[in-house]
């Protein structure tokens, strides 16, 4: 069995991306059709409630565009919006939080596990839900760092003050000795060095991006969904900053994008 029909993946923004070149590199067959809400981003200082409202517009999108399965690579709306929408939605729908959780549960010896994400991801709780249901011994030390997202998108990955914020946000991880990390945002694996470097060889650092990657491949190949052929094409759409999003994309992606069209919001 096969599906050409294309992936679908929703992000708030340009995070997504991390998860876009993660399938590419292991569905180099597979098409993909990906919605930026890039005229509403960041989610992460929102309610619920709004949150749930733009996945929900996002998903109508993806669906009208014929799409087999949806991934959603935003952890903000992965957190707060997923449950919610899960039924609505006709094909799998996969998010970040739980193959992420899984992953550092299988990865912690120590079981001391640290989480650092986006104001809305921390505040709902979700991964150390998550990472409690499969092991409720393991103690998990969560800590929003909302000044990351924007020092990624300026491109600041390695410069002294980058350091100095992560090093203010990560003290008390470092300090409750914990062994692995989740990066809990999409954006976050271009800071993987800085947050490597402060944490030490001795912490394994977790990516939802490559989590979500190998998880969506067992998914497809598991219900017959892989596409034949290929190469798979791309297709980028936002809702605003298109140009923004062509440049700053292209070091998220690791190339330049093709095939960006700007589509309006409900």
């Amino acid at each position: 069995m096969s599906d050409p029909r294309p992936i679908g993946i929703f992000d708030s923004g340009l995070g997504g991306l991390t998860v876009t070149r993660a399938i590419r590199e292991r569905l180099a067959q597979e098409e993909i059709i990906y919605y930026g809400d890039t005229a509403r981003v960041p989610y992460g200082s929102k309610s619920r409630d709004t949150i749930i409202r733009f996945t929900r517009e996002a998903l109508r999108f993806l669906r009208e565009h014929e799409v087999k399965c949806v991934v959603i690579a935003c952890n903000t709306a992965s957190a707060l919006a997923l449950d919610a929408v899960r039924e609505e939605v006709g094909v799998p729908l996969l998010g970040v939080i739980e193959p992420g959780a899984r992953a550092a549960v299988a990865t912690t010896r120590a079981r001391k596990i640290g989480v650092i994400g986006t104001t809305a991801t921390i505040a709902s709780d979700v991964y150390a839900q998550a990472i409690h249901r499969l092991d409720p011994h393991i103690t998990v030390y969560s800590q929003p760092c909302p000044l990351l997202v924007p020092l990624v998108e300026e491109g600041w990955t390695d410069r002294e003050a980058t350091r100095l914020i992560v090093a203010e946000y990560l003290q008390p991880l470092r300090t409750a000795r914990i062994d692995t990390l989740v990066l809990g945002c999409t954006h976050y694996p271009l800071l993987a060095g800085v947050l490597q470097e402060y944490m030490g060889p001795e912490v394994a650092l977790v990516d939802s991006a490559q989590t979500c990657a190998a998880e969506l491949e067992e998914l497809l190949t598991a219900r017959g969904l892989r596409a034949p052929g290929g190469p798979g094409e791309e297709t980028f759409f936002v809702t605003d900053m298109a140009a923004r999003f062509a440049e700053l994309g292209a070091r998220f992606l690791g190339r330049r994008l093709q095939a960006i069209k700007v589509v309006g919001h409900e």
